[in-house]
């Protein structure tokens, strides 16, 4: 068994019976910047949906191609989760993380200088691999900075840095774009990753004494359980019906609800402060009702995409209706990552780097079948279509998964 993650789900009654802490202990200094991290790569995944007009203005493509800088970010993130979270296992954590806010600020700087589409695509791929290798190590260095007693509490200040990046970042970035052009954002995201390495140097503690425990087999291994394999194929629909809409939402409000441009910051930033408000609440809720609150987040995310697809035609409806798919839609991540890592048992680590994977795995299919429609007879609503259609098979492991879990209670 891994050590490296030993200690980031232990049950919280024998982390509070063995390291009684003051729920309002300060969490260290290292949390939050590591929560300034995945700020950024939160944002760096989705500025682009807000910017793809621009974007493809620039470099002589159609929107619809464009969209693949986000289907290729999320293929990197794919491979570059669990890739990580291997070949980290015996490296310095904070060495890990230097390195990926490294390779993060080199690919920024490619896309902002390049002018080949290409060239752009082939940056994303690289900077969702350091994403990925992120991912990978700063949930543990996050709860072993905290300790057990706190590490719940400095994960979920991690996860909202993520979260947070829907409210500001992409907002902030698309509007930015708008104004400077749509390169601006992205030196600017490469300028903050340089100073956050700087920053993670000084704020994580050196790790060296555990590594020689950890085994990629003792990894692999635990991986068995078929809860787990059903907890993954709900992350990757329940992303992808959403984030199917999200990627395209900009030709949405602006070709069929008849928004201007300048609007859409706007309508992200509702989407962001329903994501991040979800987030909180579906956490706090899943403690206790974890399966409750996955059935629910899918059906509502299910019958939001359907409105969407059918009232897009109506402004105020719309931008209702976007801010509440975020509540809904990624509300119950939190909760399905949890799940993730109880049934893995002895692979927290691993099994958090692949819902990674599979959340973007979901972004990945639903983006590009998204952009598929946009040159169909459906146009700007044919991305909701297919989301909803996507959200829809959330069900399918959701309900599995609960009967089952009922059924071992009951036995």
């Amino acid at each position: 068994m891994s050590t490296r993650g030993a200690t980031l789900h232990a049950p919280a009654e024998t982390v509070r019976a063995a390291n009684p802490q003051p729920p309002s202990a300060r969490l260290p200094l290292v949390v939050h910047v590591l929560a300034l991290g995945t700020f950024l790569m939160g944002t760096t995944e989705f500025v682009v949906a807000g910017l793809l007009p621009e974007i493809a203005g620039d470099l002589r493509v159609g929107v619809a191609r464009t969209g693949l800088l986000i289907t290729v970010f999320a293929v990197g993130m794919i491979v570059g989760a669990p890739l990580m979270a291997m070949l980290t296992l015996r490296l310095p954590k904070r060495l890990t993380l230097m390195l990926a806010l490294g390779v993060f600020a080199a690919g920024h700087v490619i896309v902002a200088l390049a002018s080949s589409f290409t060239l752009v695509l082939a940056a994303r791929f690289l900077t969702a691999i350091a994403t990925g290798a992120f991912w990978a190590v700063a949930n543990v260095a996050a709860a072993r900075a905290a300790g057990p007693a706190a590490s719940s509490r400095a994960l979920g200040i991690v996860g909202a840095g993520a979260m947070l990046a829907n409210v500001v970042g992409v907002p902030l970035g698309a509007f930015a774009g708008q104004l400077m052009g749509w390169r601006g954002p992205f030196w600017a995201l490469a300028a903050f990753a340089a100073a956050a390495v700087a920053l993670i140097a000084r704020t994580v503690p050196h790790d060296d004494g555990d590594q020689q425990t950890a085994s990629i087999r003792s990894e692999l291994t635990s991986l068995r359980s078929g809860r787990l394999w059903l907890v993954l194929a709900a992350c990757a629909t329940t992303t992808g019906g959403v984030l199917a809409t999200y990627s395209y939402i900009s030709p949405l409000l602006t070709g069929r609800t008849g928004l201007a441009s300048g609007t859409v910051p706007l309508v992200l930033v509702g989407f962001g402060l329903g994501a991040l408000a979800g987030s909180l609440v579906g956490g706090r809720l899943g403690d206790r009702r974890p399966h409750a609150v996955t059935l629910v987040a899918a059906a509502g995310a299910t019958l939001l995409l359907l409105a969407i697809s059918l009232l897009a035609g109506h402004a105020v409806p719309t931008i209702i209706l976007v801010a509440l798919l975020g509540f809904f839609g990624l509300g119950a991540n939190p909760v399905l990552m949890a799940l993730a890592v109880r049934f893995a048992r002895q692979a927290p680590a691993l099994a958090s780097a692949l819902t990674v994977s599979a959340f973007n795995l979901g972004t990945a299919l639903g983006s590009w079948l998204a952009g598929l429609t946009l040159d169909s007879d459906l146009g700007p609503t044919g991305p909701a279509a297919v989301g909803t259609a996507i959200a829809a098979l959330t069900l399918i492991p959701t309900t599995t998964i609960a009967v089952t879990q009922r059924r071992r209670v009951g036995a």
